[in-house]
């Protein structure tokens, strides 16, 4: 049986982990969104759609690139961590 210490303890390793995995494409969502906006504030352009469509691409493109560096520490998650809660260890 999982102790509280232990329970708290692994939630927020997985916490943390989530924050680290989600950088990446936030990141871009950001920088993406904040250049999309200095760019219409200078050329007075107000159209809300022209924020969606690059943003979205960049969010496809890092999320391209960082499979390998998420799929890494997910896996890395659950065997250090998750997989021998399970079987008792």
């Amino acid at each position: 049986m999982l102790d509280e210490v232990l329970f708290f303890d692994t939630l927020r390793q997985g916490l943390w982990i989530a924050v680290i995995i989600s950088i990446p494409i936030l990141t871009a969502a950001l920088v993406t969104g904040v250049s999309i906006g200095l760019v219409q504030a200078l050329t007075s352009i107000q159209e809300m759609t022209l924020t969606f469509v690059p943003k979205l691409a960049a969010i496809v493109i890092v999320f391209w690139l960082s499979m390998g560096f998420m799929t890494q520490t997910l896996v890395s998650f659950f065997q250090n961590r998750i997989i021998p809660l399970i079987i008792g260890g």
